[in-house]
This record gives C-alpha cells, structure tokens and sequence, in this order.
C-alpha cells in the first residue's frame, strides 16, 4: 500500500532530503532514537511571541519528524515532551502544555493509527489533569493494535523518579520472595518504565544546551548524542537525516575495542 506519508514526502520533501532518506535506509537505522526537545521558548521570544507560540510551533516539528521516522524504519521515537521539572514554569505555560496532547493527538492520531504507528507513553500519568490523561489514553487504546513504529511520549517524566520507584519496587519483590538478593542490569531495567522498549541507540537535544536534563538517565548510558544549536522548532527533516548521518559513521563498541 502506498501510504499517506510516502505520498507526503513525495510532494513535501526536496531532491535532496529524498536521495538523502534512500541513503541513510541504505545502512543501519537507529532502532530507538530518543530526542529532547528544546528551545521552544527561546524560538518564541526570538519573534516576539508569548512562549506558548513555541510550543505549538514545536508540535508541528513532533508531527514531520514521526513521519520521517517511520519513513526511515525506526522502531521507537521517544519525546520528552514535559518533565518533572516542568511543573515549576509559569502557570499559564503549564496549562497551556497540557493542553497540548489534546490537540496534537485530536488531529494527528488518525494519521497514526492507518500509519501503523503504536503511541506510548512514560511518565507519571496520575499527576496529570483529566483532559491530557484521557487524550493519551485515548491515543493508546485506538494504537494498540498496531505492530509499526511505537511513538512514545516521555510526559510528566523524570529519571530520577523513575530509577527511585524502580528501586522501591524491587525491594518491595525481594522481601516477598518474587526475585532474589542479587539484582542484575537486566533485571533492574525490567522495572523501568521502559521496560518494553530497547535502550535509545541515538539521543539528540537541539537548541545547543549539552546536558541529559533527567532524561533517561539508565537507558542512554550508551547512547549515541548528537547535539545542535538548532531550535525544536526549527528542527527540519534535514537535522534528522544530519543527525542519523552522523550516528552511521561512528563505532560503538559498549566499552570493548
């Protein structure tokens, strides 16, 4: 079938990103990129808008760079779309944020489902107003059958909380007799909220800040980073092709020779 996406990237993309994504498919694809989206705020104040305008201007970015994603064969794109941390921003912003999924996945998630794309989710759910819970929900019950790539939304996420109740967990198993005294990487990462989904083989942050941000803190311990200036929301299929170009051309070796 030729799909919605293909079509899209046919009218949308030029010369050169289609010979580009023909290139980049010729050698190992990233199976989990992961990627921090940053400068929403600045790309705003830049133009002299309320800094709102940048995140609605950045989901635009989420929804191009899906589709490239899926074009490309990834398996998994995770978004760290609200941290922990986020809740500390004006209340105005907050609010607008968490409007956010309700809109994004009202119009995109059809798109979604007849692309075979799985919507995920990590993070702290209970702490979110009922609007943003349900839009997710609702994106994950209509997705769930699908068997293509899992776009998965780090939202109300910290790594920190989530190594914490991880470890909380597993003692809580230990004292029961569920698992034994000796706990192994492999066993840990079970009671993570990634448990499901490979460690990100790429992490890439835009807007030139070089930190993880408490960001995925266990499962990019042999990640790949790919850092830019760029803002999200000027983020083109062009950055994402850089970026996969880039990670193509290095030897991981997870600490051997």
């Amino acid at each position: 079938m030729y799909s919605f996406w293909k079509r899209w990237f046919k009218k949308n993309a030029s010369s050169d990103v289609t010979n580009r994504i023909q290139s980049v498919k010729k050698v190992e694809v990233p199976r989990h990129i992961a990627i921090i989206m940053d400068g929403n705020g600045r790309w705003a104040k830049k133009r002299a808008l309320p800094r709102v305008a940048g995140h609605h201007e950045g989901m635009k970015v989420v929804r191009r760079i899906t589709r490239l994603a899926n074009e490309l064969g990834v398996k998994t794109l995770t978004v760290y779309a609200f941290s922990t941390e986020n809740w500390k921003r004006p209340k105005s912003e907050v609010e607008y944020l968490m409007k956010l999924p309700q809109e994004f996945l009202g119009t995109f998630l059809p798109e979604l489902v007849s692309e075979n794309v799985q919507v995920s989710m990590i993070g702290d759910k209970s702490a979110l107003p009922d609007h943003t819970r349900k839009a997710v929900d609702k994106a994950i019950e209509d997705t769930k059958a699908n068997d293509g790539m899992i776009l998965n939304f780090a939202l109300n996420y910290g790594s920190r909380a989530e190594i914490i109740e991880a470890v909380n967990r597993v003692v809580i198993d230990s004292k029961n007799g569920i698992i034994g005294e000796n706990i192994s990487e492999n066993l840990f990462s079970e009671y993570l909220m990634t448990s499901e989904l490979p460690d990100p083989d790429l992490l890439i942050r835009t807007s030139g800040e070089i930190r993880l941000s408490n960001f995925m803190l266990w499962q990019a311990a042999y990640s790949e980073f790919w850092f830019t200036d760029v803002l999200w929301p000027d983020f083109r299929e062009e950055h994402l092709l850089e970026a996969i170009e880039v990670y193509q051309q290095r030897s991981r070796r997870y600490g051997g020779v």
